[in-house]
């Protein structure tokens, strides 16, 4: 397992180090991930997997602190090893109070990491803020602020002992790090003084406290509030009671949420940046998740579509600058991170490298094509660039790290399919998975929501002022738009996908936006035979007349399969034009060049009543099989008491049952391992469920000639065998292709067919249609014999062409106790020459491993565990590449990338430089030594990390002069 891909599944913390330009994500799984610069990731896990809180990076330092659910802290240091970074967790620590105290006297609520690199402040329930050492993470008694010593310097008029509970915020002057704002719950704010151990000033909040902002020169700050209002400040340098300089309810005077957090952001023309999240009017909006940005007379709040979890500012950071000049907005939501570009006017969305939403939509299918050529490559990222003419061009701002992996060695796509009818066309090529084009289906078909409709369109007058940001829609306008199936022919750009209403569109890549007619064809599977009746949906409503396309692919030819059953199989042969696709009643073929059906074959059993029940009617189905498995159950034991023909006492015979009868429950229910083939009944099931299909050019009559045929597989282990005749290319719009059924081959064990392959007279899999035509692939051998692999759920079995006589198999269920799930052929090309490569079959099965099975010998190589065996949508969602790799979905958010072959590896490979640090007026006036020792330590340390290479390193630690220094330095901290 190499990376994983897309968004961080339930994220609930966000982090940023401006001196990194580096951003951390914590999940609820206890999982946290760094992202810099494109293909600069890191991922730790924390060993507890609980919901991490809050994350803060050490100040000008390769260090980060995670606060857990369960009071834990951990820190984190980014260290390098090989020549690479790498995140380590180093310390952890749980606050503890003394014997007999409630947990909230050390439940942690604020975190602030001091810009001295020394030291935490910890907030916490009770209202004591407790200093922890970094990087020992070592309780500094001595220098803890005790919510008594807070009271006993305010006047007993202003508070209470209750103003002091629990610390909502912790921020250090920008200015003075003598100086801390302190905030608590209930609207008390003080600005203590930690050489003094005082407070100089208090400020009394009549509302609920939610957060603090200190502006950039020290002279004021910003306090947001649960009634949705925030306050400004003054910090004057004497000690008269301040009084707030203005409150402001933006969108009052009704009730409104809280405003959570709140960034005042000055600039060079004078007018401030007003940032802050919720504060919308509870009654008409308080189901909004929205963060507002002001600036003099523009507004805009930016409505998300799902919780916002944490937001930050990238602005300037140089110590020197006068202004902030905020220039991105980076906000993290429960779904998705959206970033808003602030220079821009109309402040665009930026379209991220990385971090994609791969469930904008809910994704149905996936299909991955290895080597794409590169005019194909340049057409698809031209069609996508035209849709995003509205993100922003400004580069990405989280731009931290270097990027040391190889560059990819080929173009590789990822498609995805999706429940709202769209395909996504991924970059896989490398460690980020970037949206290069968006295609949709919906133009084609008449649905409830007009395409054209804006949703972000705003009213001059309307108030709130929202806007809607981000891709993540939950939402299918018809469920019957899903894609099931998709199948793209990287040489000649022909793409078919297919759908939940028993949809198959063929399209084909144009440069330009385009309107034309659809051509529409049906393909009737039961072939009016009586007796069947579908009860599940109806098929989707097409439009009249022509229909306007965007550049990219653009349907053409529309097959509706009739009943309208998922289509379960698509195979697309580009170079003799056909499309060929499987539903639960059987299967057809399509000349889209002709725009003409050949063929249908209905597989549907008589007894096979469910299969016309359609997706949404499963109880009858649960009841039958239950029905079918006690039949079962009861039969064996009646069998079984007549084998014994009455022998023994009743007692045995009893004894004997009630053991069978919990042998075959157990059966029933799961125990994969324990079951051996079996025959399986004909009426069981969807036996015409068609599983795959395969199109091949290969001998099926006689040996002295071949033929183009389409193979087909079910669920009830029966293969077909047809041959076409296709026109040669001069006559090949004046005759039809015609077919007729050559072969019916029926497995004895009845298992589902999962994979059909020809091999040629070498042994060698047949060419991708096209391939040779490109120089890409040798000939077929088409002067020895050919083979007949058939992949069942159960066994391997290879025949004989064309006579289809049995000559090699392999037991995979009976042996091993698994069933395959999904089947390959990979090419494994060696690592250390380009000389030799080979092909084997990479296979998926039930419990979750993949096994690597030699071509033609069905030997066993090496088997690797790789998904859980009872994560089941994850081996659903597996598809593998040509070249040995794989995806799955850990999440419906994130695709774990995998890799069998040594050759072929991505993986993030990247390093994070210590930035010089530029100023260093951080820094207490401790006693004379103790702060020498602390800056020889610094200097020490920060040297080493930041010389570059390992053989600088090296030499430092051999200089004798050297080891010396950094021996005194380390005994005079000590």
């Amino acid at each position: 397992q190499t990376v994983e891909h897309g968004f961080p599944h339930q994220p609930s913390a966000l982090g940023y180090s401006p001196f990194l330009r580096l951003m951390a994500i914590g999940t609820r799984s206890g999982a946290i991930k760094l992202y810099g610069a494109p293909g600069v990731e890191f991922m730790g896990l924390h060993e507890e997997n609980n919901t991490v809180m809050q994350i803060h990076f050490i100040p000008d330092q390769c260090q980060l602190v995670t606060l857990l659910d369960d009071n834990s802290l951990h820190l984190w240091s980014l260290k390098q090893h090989g020549g690479a970074s790498e995140l380590r967790e180093e310390h952890r620590f749980t606050l503890k109070g003394p014997p007999g105290s409630p947990p909230s006297a050390t439940q942690i609520t604020a975190v602030l990491a001091h810009s001295s690199r020394e030291v935490l402040y910890l907030g916490t329930e009770s209202g004591n803020i407790f200093v922890v050492e970094v990087p020992s993470l070592r309780v500094l008694e001595d220098r803890s602020i005790p919510s008594e010593a807070v009271l006993q310097r305010i006047p007993e008029d202003n508070c209470n002992r209750r103003s002091c509970e629990l610390v909502e915020a912790l921020r250090e002057h920008p200015k003075n790090p003598d100086l801390i704002l302190i905030g608590y719950s209930r609207g008390l704010i003080v600005l203590w003084d930690l050489q003094n151990n005082k407070v100089t000033h208090h400020f009394l909040g009549s509302q609920q406290l939610e957060n603090l902002y200190w502006q950039r020169d020290g002279s004021k700050f910003i306090s947001c509030h649960y009634d949705g209002s925030y306050t400004q400040w003054p910090v004057s340098s004497d000690n008269r009671q301040p009084e707030p300089l203005e409150n402001t309810v933006p969108y009052g005077p009704f009730p409104c949420k809280a405003i959570s957090k709140i960034y005042w952001q000055t600039t060079k023309n004078g007018l401030p940046y007003i940032i802050f999240q919720g504060g919308m009017p509870r009654a008409s909006y308080g189901d909004r998740h929205s963060i507002s940005v002001i600036h003099g007379s523009q507004q805009t709040a930016f409505d998300f579509t799902s919780w916002v979890i944490d937001f930050f500012i990238i602005f300037s950071s140089e110590p020197a600058a006068e202004f902030d000049d905020p220039s991105a907005m980076v906000v993290l939501a429960e779904e998705e991170l959206v970033v808003i570009d602030l220079k821009t006017p109309g402040w665009p969305a930026v379209h991220p490298p990385y971090l994609a939403s791969l469930h904008c939509s809910a994704i149905t299918c996936s299909h991955h094509v290895s080597n794409i050529p590169l005019k194909l490559w340049e057409r698809i990222i031209s069609a996508g660039s035209k849709q995003n003419i509205h993100y922003s061009t400004m580069p990405w701002p989280i731009d931290g790290g270097t990027n040391i992996a190889p560059d990819p060695p080929q173009r590789d796509l990822l498609l995805t399919g999706h429940e709202d009818g769209t395909v996504r066309f991924w970059d896989a090529s490398g460690v980020c998975l970037h949206l290069l084009y968006k295609l949709s289906t919906v133009r084609v078909f008449l649905t409830d929501a007009d395409p054209n409709d804006n949703m972000n369109t705003l009213g001059e007058d309307e108030w709130p002022p929202l806007r809607k940001v981000g891709t993540f829609d939950p939402y299918s306008d018809d469920p019957r738009l899903g894609i099931q199936k998709i199948y793209l022919c990287k040489y000649s750009g022909y793409l078919a996908v297919a759908g939940t209403a028993g949809q198959v569109l063929v399209m084909e890549l144009n440069d330009e936006d385009a309107e034309h007619v659809v051509d529409h064809a049906e393909a009737d599977l039961l072939q009016d035979q009586e007796g069947y009746r579908w009860k599940g949906h109806e098929k989707l409503k097409t439009r009249d007349g022509p229909v306007r396309f965007e550049a990219g692919f653009q349907p053409f030819v529309l097959v509706q399969c009739q009943p309208p059953a998922v289509v379960t199989s698509l195979a697309l042969h580009s170079e003799w034009k056909l499309v060929a696709f499987g539903t639960s009643h059987g299967f057809g073929l399509f000349d889209h060049q002709q725009k003409r059906l050949v063929f249908v074959k209905c597989t549907l059993h008589p007894s096979d009543q469910l299969a016309l029940e359609g997706p949404l009617s499963r109880v009858k189905s649960l009841k039958k099989s239950l029905r079918q498995s006690f039949r079962r159950i009861r039969r064996s034991r009646v069998s079984s008491r007549k084998r014994r023909g009455g022998a023994g006492n009743a007692s045995e015979v009893q004894e004997a049952n009630a053991k069978f009868d919990q042998d075959a429950l157990q059966e029933m229910e799961l125990a994969p391992v324990q079951r051996k083939i079996e025959a399986r009944s004909a009426e069981d099931s969807f036996t015409g469920f068609v599983r795959t299909l395969y199109f091949a050019d290969t001998f099926l009559r006689d040996s002295s000639r071949h033929c183009p045929s389409l193979w087909a597989g079910t669920n009830g282990g029966t293969v077909y065998a047809f041959c076409l005749r296709v026109p040669p290319a001069e006559r090949r719009m004046d005759e039809p292709v015609r077919a007729e059924q050559a072969k019916e081959i029926q497995l004895m064990h009845r298992a589902p067919v999962v994979g059909i392959l020809v091999l040629d007279g070498r042994s060698t899999p047949l060419p991708e249609p096209l391939e040779v035509a490109h120089d890409l692939s040798k000939s077929p051998d088409m002067q020895g014999s050919h083979q007949l692999l058939v992949v069942s759920e159960e066994q391997f079995k290879v025949f004989t062409l064309p006579k289809v006589s049995s000559k090699l198999k392999l037991k995979l269920t009976a042996l091993e106790g698994c069933r395959v799930r999904k089947v390959t052929v990979a090419n494994f090309g060696s690592c250390k020459t380009d000389d030799y490569s080979e092909n084997d079959l990479a296979v998926l099965t039930n419990l979750g491993d993949i096994q690597i099975i030699s071509l033609p010998f069905l030997k066993l190589q090496i088997r690797y565990p790789c998904i859980r065996k009872e994560d089941v949508s994850g081996i659903a969602s597996c598809v593998f590449t040509k070249y040995g790799q794989g995806f799955y979905l850990i999440s419906p958010s994130e695709f774990e990338r995998f890799s069998l072959s040594t050759k072929w590896l991505v993986e993030p490979r990247c390093i994070v430089d210590m930035p010089e640090v530029t100023s260093n007026n951080h820094v207490h006036n401790k006693s004379g030594v103790e702060n020498a020792a602390r800056k020889s330590r610094f200097f020490s340390y920060s040297f080493i990390e930041r010389k570059s290479g390992r053989l600088m390193e090296h030499a430092l630690l051999n200089d004798e002069k050297v080891l010396k220094e950094i021996q005194s330095t380390l005994e005079g901290g000590r």
